[in-house]
């Protein structure tokens, strides 16, 4: 079954060589999905869809890994992505109320971005970090122990050094 996609305009070349490397090692589908990622930002559905012609894999396989983990995206993100933790220790010490705090500061939803593109909202299952609980990360960068406060502090200092720029 071959995927029916239009192409949105990403140029396939620049995933040749990581193709070229992976496509036919078996299990590798999650290390061309970080390249394809790491490549275009996020994966658009024609990048998609090529992976799955030059795999053989099927695009349900590809899509359901695609979905299935909270590291890859479907849609291109803000410049800072906010990944809030919503794991059992993380829950039980408070993520709602980060979540909330977080959704009314930005007047983002889980899963969107700022209208102004610089902040992506996503809350995830696990982070891996429990002992930080509640946890939140932006791109890179862990924030443990957090607070309502502590977070608005976090996102009040992002916002002034993107002004001063």
């Amino acid at each position: 079954m071959q995927c029916q996609c239009a192409a949105n305009g990403s140029d396939l070349s620049l995933l040749e060589p990581v193709l070229a490397e992976y496509a036919d090692i078996r299990g590798s589908l999650t290390t061309v999905l970080q390249h394809a990622q790491e490549i275009y930002g996020y994966l658009p559905y024609d990048v998609i869809c090529h992976i799955t012609e030059k795999t053989g894999l099927t695009p349900a396989r590809v899509l359901g890994a695609a979905t299935f983990y909270s590291q890859f995206r479907s849609q291109p993100t803000g410049k800072y992505l906010i990944m809030l933790c919503d794991g059992t220790a993380c829950h039980v010490n408070g993520s709602a109320r980060i979540a909330a705090a977080v959704q009314e500061y930005l007047h983002v939803e889980n899963g969107g971005t700022t209208e102004d593109g610089l902040f992506s909202f996503s809350i995830v299952a696990c982070l891996g970090c429990c002992s930080l609980s509640p946890v939140m990360t932006i791109n890179e960068e862990t924030y443990g122990a957090l607070t309502p406060a502590k977070v608005l502090e976090i996102l009040k200092d992002i916002r002034a050094k993107e002004a001063a720029k």
